[in-house]
């Protein structure tokens, strides 16, 4: 168990009411990942174990703070990542999570990493 901090604002939760979701903004969410985390979860990605994220929240945490390369990087910063269908996912093998609204950032974050025709009908 490796731990992060995500401090979610309230624009996570807001539904993306445009047409075309690449226009919709988030706002900026503070986040915290220790040393040692970023060495527990790149040493896993190097020996091909899976890094589990428990809820989106360290999911959006994880993916905001790696590099372009996959690497995980330890810190403190701003995230205003918005992860829909069509994202690259760079850490997380697996996520656990809640049943998260229709139309929020949240389902659209769960349809891209498990594809919309799963999500839908998990739901």
């Amino acid at each position: 168990i490796a731990p992060v901090t995500l401090h979610v604002g309230l624009g996570t939760f807001r539904p993306v009411k445009q047409e075309n979701i690449h226009k919709h903004i988030m706002h900026s969410e503070y986040y915290e990942v220790p040393t040692s985390t970023a060495e527990i979860v790149n040493r896993a990605k190097v020996n091909g174990q899976r890094v589990i994220a428990v809820g989106t929240t360290s999911l959006r945490t994880l993916e905001g703070a790696s590099d372009e390369k996959g690497i995980l990087q330890s810190g403190t910063g701003k995230t205003s990542i918005f992860i829909h269908p069509g994202y690259t996912f760079k850490i997380p093998d697996v996520l656990i999570t809640n049943f998260h609204l229709p139309e929020s950032t949240l389902m659209m974050l769960i349809c891209a990493f498990m594809g919309y025709n799963e999500a839908m009908s998990a739901y």
